[in-house]
């Protein structure tokens, strides 16, 4: 059916610790929610395949395939997953895109494309895959240029990671106005808490970003048991309804 927006605008991303987990998790964001599952958290892509259908089943396809805390390693995985798994979200880095696309076979999943913060406000870093990330001279271009790039590629979304939470506030303001005069769909990444999940969204929402899925991850884990706190899941969605 597609990402299930509050209002049309907003979607929560967060990551579900385990099969019962992502059934609270789904239930407490009144279905607004791609719940997360880590391709990273597998031996191999056979059995990532075997859990991920039973998430797509509680989850009513959303699903978010996610690569783990943005590791490039992983975008190989995250592409052959999606030969077998018709997730409606995928995290993947900004060069493997137009693979996933190829691999998932439809123009309805969405698909991210992970950029970084270069430090200079309009611009961000496109070399995110396992090879690029340690060039000496990072490939570092409009944030304008980078959308329609991923435009090309079949991508939907920039995901943009790792923020540190409010320390890269200029580039994200830069980056959300950007995505608002491109109809571009937004996913603000790293160090996002419910501490500075209101202002954070605030900025975006001000920029006039048509569409957001911000990724609120660590802080909200329970740490003993892995899974999200279903309270944080409900309080997220409280402050997404008084913004939206």
């Amino acid at each position: 059916m597609g990402i299930n927006y509050y209002h049309h605008r907003v979607c929560l991303n967060v990551l579900a610790g385990s099969l019962k987990n992502a059934e609270e998790i789904y239930r407490a964001a009144e279905k607004h929610v791609e719940a997360g599952v880590l391709s990273a958290s597998y031996p191999d892509v056979p059995s990532a395949v075997e859990d991920m259908k039973k998430y797509m089943d509680v989850l009513e396809g959303n699903l978010s395939v996610g690569l783990g805390g943005g590791n490039p390693a992983q975008w190989k995985a995250v592409a052959e997953i999606a030969r077998e798994v018709k997730a409606n979200h995928f995290n993947q880095v900004f060069s493997a895109v137009g693979c996933t696309r190829a691999n998932v076979g439809n123009e309805s999943s969405h698909i991210n494309a992970l950029v970084s913060p270069s430090g200079t406000a309009g611009m961000v870093k496109i070399s995110t895959g396992p090879l690029s990330k340690d060039c000496e001279q990072p490939a570092v271009i409009p944030v304008d240029t980078a959308i329609a790039m991923i435009r090309e590629m079949g991508g939907n979304s920039i995901k943009f990671f790792p923020m540190g939470g409010l320390k890269s506030r200029e580039e994200l303001k830069a980056v959300a106005q950007a995505c608002a005069g491109n109809h571009f769909i937004l996913e603000p990444t790293g160090g996002i808490s419910p501490d500075n999940f209101r202002e954070i969204m605030e900025i975006i929402l001000q920029a006039g970003v048509e569409k957001i899925i911000p990724h609120v991850y660590s802080s909200i884990i329970d740490k003993e048991s892995g899974n999200t706190k279903i309270d944080e899941v409900r309080n997220l969605l409280s402050i997404v309804k008084e913004l939206v």
